[in-house]
């Protein structure tokens, strides 16, 4: 029997011991590594980049990666936790999550787009799979930020179920051991959790101090639902079309700041420790090697205090920086209409 070539891979002197870094747990009893690597590319990262950030990532510590079918990444580290898992790390010691794009809700897409996400990823099975948006709105990368799809529809709570009994499929099948939900509404969950066999295990949203979402994640966590929070130090790679001129830059804020020059870390460390001390998992993207680096750091230092966690909760400024204009159904809508913000679904 062939050994594993752990030469290509352990240790790095630089790394965290993956068993330093705490772990959420969910009702399943399944772990989950409390920070993890996206791998949203943005418009201005390549996809062997990102995939070889995934494998050094691996190699000092990370053991949760946060992936889509639409980053158009996946046939790529896919290669990367091949290296990995040949290099000697078992596949239950790892968390892979995966998503399930506008355009593939479809009651016949749904286990085909998973399949062909586990292809690309050389894996038997995701640990969590995501509906990535409530809508089943197209728009192709790189598009305007006014792009509006023609066939695009408001949210069908009957159509999303139809997606949602699929996914439920997918568990029942071995090929997915959790799924969940992504960029939802209290009044969109609300109605899933009333119709579903198979309860969300985690709800991805946007979370950082300038938008820390109180009652969402409340709502989430009163559920039993785990927060996974995408945009952790506030997105400073997002693409232009999710760029306003009213967003506000959280590594900047007086609060944050003062904290780290106190902590001597870097503005980002203070917003991933803040993030994990409140009880949301951060998936913060980065290929710079210091920089992911760090963020892992971050986790396994010096915790907050309570009173640095006090002073955090007051400068949520509600700035949503991902928007999500591009999926709107109607012309003349604002981006509002997605997110359900007078307590009701937008109507169709």
């Amino acid at each position: 029997m062939t050994q594993p070539d752990t030469s290509i891979f352990f240790p790095d002197p630089e790394g965290i011991d993956p068993k330093q870094v705490p772990v959420k747990t969910l009702p399943s009893g399944a772990k989950i590594p409390v920070i993890g690597l996206g791998t949203f590319g943005s418009d201005h990262v390549t996809g062997q980049q990102i995939a070889d950030a995934v494998l050094d990532a691996a190699r000092l510590g990370y053991r949760h990666f946060d992936c889509a079918s639409v980053y158009g990444n996946e046939h790529l580290i896919g290669h990367s936790f091949r290296k990995i898992m040949d290099g000697g790390v078992r596949r239950e010691e790892l968390w892979i999550t995966s998503k399930l794009w506008n355009d593939k809700h479809a009651e016949e897409d749904v286990i085909a787009s998973c399949k062909k996400s586990l292809a690309d990823l050389q894996l038997d099975y995701l640990d969590l799979y995501l509906v990535h948006w409530p809508f089943p709105n197209y728009h192709p990368p790189g598009c305007a930020p006014d792009y509006h799809n023609p066939d695009a529809r408001s949210y069908i709570h009957e159509n999303y179920m139809k997606t949602w009994r699929q996914m439920e499929k997918l568990v029942e099948m071995g090929l997915v051991r959790h799924i969940g939900t992504s960029n939802m509404t209290i009044p969109k969950l609300e109605l899933l959790l009333r119709d579903v066999k198979i309860k969300p295990a985690c709800n991805e949203m946007e979370l950082h101090p300038h938008f820390q979402q109180p009652e969402l994640f409340k709502y989430v966590v009163d559920h039993g639902i785990v927060p996974i929070g995408y945009s952790p130090i506030g997105s400073p790679g997002r693409p232009e079309r999710d760029r306003t001129a009213e967003d506000t830059v959280d590594i900047e804020d007086p609060v944050i700041v003062k904290i780290a020059q106190r902590l001597k870390v870097h503005p980002a460390t203070v917003c991933l420790k803040w993030a994990v001390q409140r009880g949301q998992l951060p998936i913060p993207f980065s290929v710079n090697r210091k920089n992911y680096l760090g963020n892992l750091k971050a986790v396994v230092s010096e915790p907050l205090s309570t009173q640095d966690m006090q002073e955090i909760a007051k400068i949520d400024r509600d700035c949503r920086l991902i928007k999500g204009q591009v999926f709107l159904w109607k012309d003349g809508q604002t981006w509002e209409a997605l997110w359900d913000l007078d307590g009701k679904i937008t109507p169709a």
